[in-house]
């Protein structure tokens, strides 16, 4: 596996090898070792899966305090895009956003810090996503940015018109509205 910088600290790209043949292709999703060799502390406690077809925008989401969670994201069938905004007060790309294109094809995971908020849309007709997380989920410590936040600015790469954003999603706070407590 590869590890490539974004620019954001602590926010990694994670490159697979890929072994392809007539049968198909194999790859390593992830190793333990590989995180210690590379002086990447964590240790995933829950596997999530999110099944979601074209237009859907999912996010800008992350837990607060202690619930705090570090994700490692990749997609299993389809493709999307992967959008971050560091929210670490202490950061010097505080408020700053990346984003990536991820995809089966692709075999690129982005590795996520706690004090994140995370967010995809789906750009193919159906998608998997898969994520492991650091912490459990914890209902009470859910927050999130609205996902069309006009000062943010993302370009979700789906037209307005088919956007397809939960009501929750919807009553999301802006940016400039959080009182941030992700540390």
């Amino acid at each position: 596996m590869q590890l490539i910088e974004t620019g954001l600290k602590d926010l990694f790209v994670l490159q697979a090898h890929s072994f392809e043949d007539e049968r198909g292709c194999f790859f390593e999703s992830y190793n333990a070792h590989w995180f210690v060799q590379n002086n990447l502390p964590y240790y995933f406690v829950q596997d999530n899966a999110s099944e979601s077809s074209y237009g859907v925008l999912r996010g800008l989401h992350f837990q607060t305090g202690t619930k705090s969670q570090a994700k490692l994201v990749r997609v299993s069938y389809g493709e999307v895009l992967d959008v971050v905004v560091d929210l670490r007060t202490d950061s010097e790309t505080f408020g700053k956003s990346f984003s990536i294109f991820l995809s089966r094809s692709t075999k690129k995971q982005l590795l996520i810090p706690r004090g994140f908020a995370h967010g995809y849309s789906v750009l193919s007709t159906d998608c998997v996503f898969n994520y492991k997380c650091d912490n459990f989920y914890d209902k009470k410590s859910e927050s999130g940015i609205h996902p069309l936040d006009p000062d943010l600015n993302i370009d979700w790469m789906i037209p307005k018109e088919l956007q397809i954003v939960s009501e929750k999603d919807k009553q999301l706070k802006f940016f400039k509205q959080l009182e941030i407590h992700t540390k």
